[in-house]
């Protein structure tokens, strides 16, 4: 098999040379992947959808390249061979940027260097570059006649020395503002000196009024693909909303053909996309190729219709994982839906549970703590099994945060264990403490530094696209703080609040708690000529029960329990063991 393929590709390139090649045929007729890389190891087949954004990445007739992606359509794979056909058949210095350091290392040892090793024409290229200077690194390589070097976004720097032919993009959407602009001009201005650059540009939307890829399609010849109904022939792209299924079996999901209403099951999937085509809605736009496609044309076994019809019923009532579904199956921006809350709406759901008797499905406890010059605030939320959230109480103690009894209030209140409806108590799992204000910061850390192993973490909070809640540095002291993403987890909140299967709040909290829960709202704003998503506070609102739930569901990010054990225990606190003091035992007894 391996000689019939290597005879394959020696014809292929005979007839063609490689440079008149389209990229999708040299795609198919050079790379093989090897076992433990690919799950269909051997020749690469490329997909019916994927030939012409291979061919058009390839085509010096395109500028620019945009694709707007779902998941599971091969994307990486693409642009990874895109990658070694330049490497090997069109050298000149590449630049591939990518939102962090870790994309970077993870796109070059999951995705490159793979497909390096599967062509033999790229691992020869690569292997004519001597390295005797040591200028080979992974994520930076010399090759004859051009050279190849992955940076991330969040480093402006890594795009000040660098000119380069062919820009590659990948996860645009990810990227943030820095202080010297946007992290995708910055690159595009690395490609000026050269009158035949290439810019190919793909990510997953995440908000539709700052999304860059769906701004950059918009520009775009806009491209969609069609499938042909095996009934009436007419072509139609295929989107969600003519997804169908029988009441309460998702796994019967059908596509319903809009112009002749026929039922095309999922066995004719794999026959109508080998003869689909793109479409160009926008002609008249020359030098820019623009893609937009979701996951529902993919032939991959884990996008069957039935399967993403089940995904969407777990995600359609929960604001947060439904967004998830629209930009990763769909390949959608999200409307940004739950931009202000509705404070009214909010305090009506008000229910009967509290810290006095905490709900039967609360398994779980966790306080996000704010710190003011004279007063420490506290919220506390439970957490059910499935992820719901429900606030159960807020607590002020006062008194200035210079005062030792202070300190020892909160942690009285910390070690408290409340009535729980299964018959036990439950106790605090995590807490989230402001240290960021910087007046506060010794006093925070001296706090909560001793009393890591109870999950008593000192928390800075941080804007931008960042994760939930990550370690910091340490402080001059010596201790560590933790960085929380409070935009990401605003983000979140805003989407789920307003469902009450999402979250569901007490009738112990004060009318004030939700005002200041709606105390901020979500606004795009322009800066240096990029729109930035961010949260801004309403005037005149106070905004500390804002900041202490979202210090609370920070917290959440490390606790970890058993639901069936926790419930067992909270119906017999008896069978809980006390917590048992150390026994300090000298060395001497056993002399």
């Amino acid at each position: 098999m391996a000689l019939i393929d290597q005879i394959r590709r020696e014809a292929l390139k005979a007839l063609i040379p490689p440079q008149r090649l389209r990229l999708s045929e040299w795609v198919e007729s050079e790379i093989r992947l090897p076992e433990g890389v690919s799950a269909q190891p051997g020749p690469v087949e490329l997909w019916p959808f994927q030939k012409e954004i291979a061919d058009c990445m390839g085509d010096p007739r395109y500028e620019r390249v945009t694709v707007v992606k779902s998941v599971r359509i091969g994307y990486s794979m693409l642009l990874a061979s895109t990658v070694a056909s330049f490497v090997s058949n069109d050298p000149a210095p590449i630049l591939a940027l990518l939102p962090t350091e870790a994309d970077a290392r993870d796109f070059v040892v999951s995705d490159l260097e793979p497909t390096f090793s599967a062509s033999p024409m790229v691992a020869s290229a690569l292997s004519e570059e001597q390295d005797e200077a040591g200028r080979n690194t992974l994520l930076s390589r010399r090759f004859p006649g051009g050279s190849l070097k992955v940076v991330a976004a969040k480093s402006p720097r890594n795009l000040r020395r660098h000119n380069v032919r062919v820009l590659v993009i990948d996860e645009a959407d990810a990227m943030e503002q820095t202080q010297e602009g946007s992290p995708i001009t910055l690159a595009e201005r690395r490609t000026l000196s050269f009158p035949d650059r290439r810019i190919i540009m793909g990510s997953t939307p995440t908000f539709e009024e700052t999304s860059h890829v769906i701004r950059a399609y918009g520009k775009s010849d806009a491209r969609v693909f069609e499938v042909p109904c095996p009934e009436c022939g007419t072509f139609t792209e295929i989107q969600w909303r003519n997804i169908e299924w029988d009441e309460g079996q998702p796994e019967t999901a059908y596509f319903r053909c809009p112009h002749c209403a026929a039922r095309i099951e999922e066995r004719h999937k794999a026959e109508i996309v080998q003869k689909g085509a793109w479409r160009a809605t926008r002609p008249e736009v020359r030098g820019h190729a623009g893609f937009k496609l979701n996951a529902l044309v993919s032939p991959h076994a884990n996008a069957s219709w039935g399967k993403l019809a089940t995904e969407f019923l777990s995600a359609k009532d929960d604001p947060t994982l439904l967004q998830v579904f629209v930009n990763t199956i769909l390949g959608e921006g999200w409307k940004g839906e739950g931009d202000e809350l509705a404070e009214d709406e909010l305090a009506a759901r008000a229910e009967a549970c509290g810290l006095d008797q905490i709900p039967e499905d609360v398994l779980a406890l966790t306080v996000g703590i704010d710190t003011q010059h004279d007063r420490l605030e506290a919220t506390f939320c439970g957490w059910t099994e499935a992820g719901g959230m429900v606030v159960l109480g807020h607590k002020i103690l006062w008194g200035s945060y210079e005062d030792e009894s202070l300190w020892r209030d909160l942690d009285d209140l910390l070690r408290t264990r409340f009535a729980h409806a299964l018959g036990g108590k439950l106790a605090v799992d995590a807490a989230c403490i402001d240290a960021g204000d910087g007046a506060s910061m010794k006093e925070v850390m001296a706090f909560a530094t001793p009393r890591l192993r109870r999950k008593i973490v000192p928390i800075k909070g941080m804007a931008g696209n960042r994760p939930i809640l990550e370690r910091g540095g340490k402080t001059k002291t010596g201790g560590r703080i933790w960085i929380c993403g409070v935009d990401t987890v605003k983000t979140q909140l805003f989407g789920r609040v307003m469902s009450p299967s999402a979250v569901r709040f007490s009738d112990d909290l004060p009318r004030a708690w939700f005002e200041q829960l709606a105390s901020e709202r979500a606004v795009v704003r322009y800066r240096k000529g990029q729109p930035v998503r961010s949260f801004e506070r309403v005037p005149g609102r106070r905004a500390e029960a804002l900041d202490c739930t979202v210090y609370a569901i920070a917290a959440r990010q490390i606790v970890n329990f058993d639901a069936d054990r926790r419930r067992a225990e909270l119906a017999r606190p008896e069978l809980v063991a006390k917590p048992r003091k150390p026994v300090l035992k000298s060395s001497w007894i056993g002399r």
